[in-house]
């Protein structure tokens, strides 16, 4: 054990009742407090853009394909999903391709009606986003060369319309001739995903539906859902796959078709970067006060040592020791708490949200483990050099005036 080491244990004590000792707590009470709500945010803030970012990529897909021109309305205009367009999709890093397309109609029953988009999809298609959010039912068999009247609908449309797994509904359409034609459709699911702007108009049925509705043919799509690799970021997916299709399509990234949503989730980085900026200026300005005021209270100290010939370094390197040992018990402290809430909060929702505002019913947490250890080596390797200059104040203490005082 070296001299400074053995000083700074012999002189400094939290269980201590005196002046240096509760500033110590303080700053271990502040440091964990810091540590933990850091934490906190950042489990949070990942939590909420990874299961948001999955929501709105289950509705849309990571990438979307259809026909560029300046149709804004639901009604789309149909494309051929031929060999051709199959060979230029053949990416290694495109896993799946699924045929799709919208169509506007009205859910109309004794009392109630209420507008929604049928999304058409066929046999092939990948389940497994409504799957997971299946709140009654069961997912509909389509087969390829024949028209289902199976349908799957949100919560909200169900409650609002008061339907229930096995109803017969009967489903609206106007014609491009302004006449309106009904179909019949069987409850065979209910769906809810939270995400408000989706649960609240699309009903999913066969895509053979879609096209009769529109008189198109057996090949033709209103728009493909791409999804890629995960090792693939999508905005390069996006762009590779925008240069390989012909020249009439056009394709759209998840993050282009819902801006609002994303837009909104950067703000949360926003948001986190001020938490944790306010929460290291806070922690180490108490952490500073600390080190002053045992600075101030063991002057004499300080002069006794000058005065046994210990320079100015030994003793810089005796507070820091300690007041590093501080550090170190708050951030332990302070992670075994932030972490210990945040599993309470992953494995209990505890704490609950209102999906129309969040879009989630509880709030989410991801402990992402690289986040944790940066955020702990950043923020120990900061308080350490904020720590550095409260000792500067030992250079300017004489031994003749400190030890006269005493």
């Amino acid at each position: 054990m070296n001299a400074s080491t053995f000083i700074s244990k012999r002189i400094f004590s939290l269980s201590k009742e005196n002046l240096s000792s509760t500033v110590m707590r303080i700053a271990v009470a502040s440091v964990a407090l810091g540590i933990a709500i850091m934490l906190i945010s950042i489990a949070v803030v990942i939590g909420f853009k990874h299961q948001i970012r999955d929501k709105v990529i289950g509705f849309v897909a990571p990438v979307h394909i259809e026909m560029l021109n300046q149709n804004e309305s639901v009604e789309e205009t149909p494309f051929a999903y031929d060999s051709t367009l199959k060979a230029r999709l053949n990416h290694s890093f495109i896993s799946e391709v699924h045929a799709t397309a919208n169509k506007a109609g009205l859910i109309k029953t004794d009392d109630e009606i209420h507008a929604v988009v049928l999304k058409g999809v066929d046999a092939e298609y990948n389940w497994n986003y409504i799957n997971d959010n299946l709140v009654e039912g069961e997912i509909p068999q389509y087969v390829e060369n024949e028209r289902s009247n199976d349908i799957v609908v949100s919560k909200i449309i169900s409650d609002k319309m008061q339907l229930d797994v096995g109803d017969d509904v009967r489903v609206w359409f106007v014609d491009a001739d302004m006449k309106a034609r009904g179909r019949k459709f069987n409850v065979k699911g209910v769906y809810e995903t939270g995400l408000s702007e989706c649960d609240e108009r699309f009903v999913y049925c066969d895509l053979n539906q879609v096209r009769r509705l529109n008189g198109w043919a057996d090949d033709e799509v209103g728009h493909l859902e791409v999804w890629v690799n995960d090792e693939m970021e999508t905005t390069i997916a996006n762009e590779l796959i925008y240069y390989s299709i012909p020249t009439e399509l056009v394709s759209f990234s998840a993050m282009q078709s819902y801006p609002q949503i994303f837009d909104w989730l950067e703000l949360q980085d926003m948001n986190v970067a001020i938490i944790i900026a306010l929460m290291l200026l806070v922690a180490g300005i108490t952490i500073i006060s600390m080190l002053l005021i045992i600075i101030l209270e063991k002057t004499s100290t300080i002069g006794l040592l000058k005065s046994m010939g210990a320079d100015n370094g030994l003793i810089r390197r005796i507070f820091l020791k300690r007041s590093c040992h501080i550090l170190l018990i708050g951030m332990l402290i302070g992670n075994a708490v932030g972490i210990g809430l945040c599993l309470l909060q992953k494995y209990t929702n505890l704490i609950s949200l209102s999906p129309e505002s969040y879009y989630l019913s509880s709030v989410p947490i991801e402990l992402n483990w690289f986040y944790i250890v940066a955020l702990n080596v950043g923020t120990s390797l900061l308080w350490v050099l904020m720590l550095l200059l409260p000792t500067i104040l030992i250079n300017n203490i004489r031994p003749s005036k400190s030890i006269r005082f005493e």
